[in-house]
C-alpha cells in the first residue's frame, strides 16, 4: 500500500473523529441546556453559575497542571483578556435568565445567530474580508432574527431581549477569542470560568435556595458536562477543518426542539421554526464562504 494512500486514510479517519467529537460535544451542550432550564425553575442564575463554575474548575485542574502557573499569569493583550472574561460571564448569566422564561428552541435560535454577528463585525475588529455573498447572508440572518422576535406583534418580551443580549455577548466573546489566538484554550477557559465563579458568588446570595442532594449533583454536573463539551469541540476543530465541523453546531437547534417538546412540553411556534430556518441557512452561507476563502488561501500557500 502506498504512503499516499495511507496518508489519505489517516486524514479521513481524523476528520471522521473530528466530526464525531463535534456531534458529541453539541449533544452534551444540549443535555446541559435541558438540565439548566430544569434547575432555573428553582435556583437563580447566579446560584447556577456559581455551582457550575466550581465543578468546571475541578475538570480543568489536570489540564492546568500541564502548563503551570506562569502560563496563567503571563497573558497576551490583558485588556482584551479582561473584556473577554466579562463578555463570557455576562453571556452565561443572561443565558440562564432567558431559559427560565423561554422555550429552549427560542433561546437556541437567537444564539445560533452568533456566527452572523461575528461575520458582521469581523471586517472592523478582525480585519477579515467579507464577500458580497456573505453580506447577503448577514442581511438574511438579521431578517430571520427579526422574524422570530416579531416586534409590534405583542409577542416581543423582555426575556427575548435578554436572549438577544446573551447571543451578542457570545458573538463578541468569539471575536475576542480570535484576537487571542496565541493564548492556549485551557488558559482562556480557566479565566472565563474564574470570572463566572466570581460573578456567581456575588449574585448567588440574592434568592439563595439551599439545594437537596439530587439538585446539588445536577448543579455540579452542569460544570462537568459543559466543560467536557467545550473540550470535545475544541478538539474537533483541531482534527477536522472548521468549514466541515462548524455547520454541525446547528444540530443544537434540533436537540433543543426535541428536548423542549419531550421534557417541557414546549411546542415550537411556526414563526420560530421559519425564523430559525432562515438563520440556519444564512449561517451556513457565512460559514461556507469562510471555508472557501480559507481553502483558497491554503492553496496559495
Amino acid at each position: 500500500m502506498s504512503a499516499q494512500l495511507l496518508l489519505r486514510r489517516a486524514v479521513g479517519s481524523t476528520v471522521g473523529l473530528g466530526i464525531f467529537m463535534m456531534f458529541f460535544g453539541d449533544f452534551m451542550f444540549a443535555v446541559n441546556d435541558v438540565m439548566g432550564k430544569w434547575l432555573a425553575g428553582t435556583f437563580s442564575a447566579g446560584q447556577i453559575v456559581l455551582m457550575r463554575s466550581l465543578a468546571a474548575l475541578v475538570v480543568l485542574t489536570p489540564l492546568l497542571l500541564k502548563g503551570g502557573a506562569p502560563e496563567l499569569i503571563r497573558l497576551e493583550r490583558p485588556g482584551i483578556q479582561v473584556s473577554r472574561v466579562g463578555l463570557a460571564t455576562a453571556e452565561i448569566v443572561l443565558f440562564y435568565m432567558a431559559i427560565r422564561f423561554l422555550p429552549l428552541a427560542d433561546v437556541m435560535t437567537f444564539y445560533l445567530a452568533g456566527p452572523i454577528y461575528v461575520a458582521a463585525v469581523s471586517p472592523w475588529l478582525l480585519g477579515e474580508r467579507v464577500s458580497g455573498r456573505q453580506w447577503l447572508a448577514i442581511a438574511i440572518g438579521f431578517a430571520g432574527v427579526v422574524f422570530v422576535l416579531r416586534p409590534g406583534s405583542g409577542s416581543l418580551s423582555w426575556a427575548s431581549l435578554i436572549s438577544i443580549a446573551g447571543s451578542l455577548c457570545y458573538a463578541m466573546m468569539v471575536v475576542q477569542s480570535r484576537q487571542l489566538r496565541g493564548t492556549p484554550d485551557r488558559v482562556l477557559v480557566f479565566w472565563q470560568t474564574v470570572g463566572a465563579l466570581v460573578v456567581g458568588a456575588i449574585l448567588a446570595p440574592f434568592g439563595w435556595v439551599t439545594p437537596g442532594l439530587a439538585d446539588l449533583v445536577m448543579l455540579a454536573a452542569l460544570g462537568v458536562i459543559s466543560m467536557s463539551a467545550h473540550l470535545c469541540i475544541a478538539r474537533s476543530v483541531k482534527l477536522a477543518p472548521a468549514a466541515v465541523v462548524a455547520p454541525i453546531q446547528y444540530s443544537l437547534l434540533l436537540w433543543a426542539i426535541l428536548f423542549g417538546w419531550l421534557v417541557f412540553g414546549d411546542r415550537p411556534r411556526p414563526s420560530m421554526l421559519i425564523g430559525a430556518a432562515v438563520i440556519v441557512v444564512a449561517g451556513l452561507m457565512v460559514v461556507g464562504g469562510r471555508g472557501k476563502r480559507n481553502a483558497a488561501a491554503d492553496g496559495a500557500d
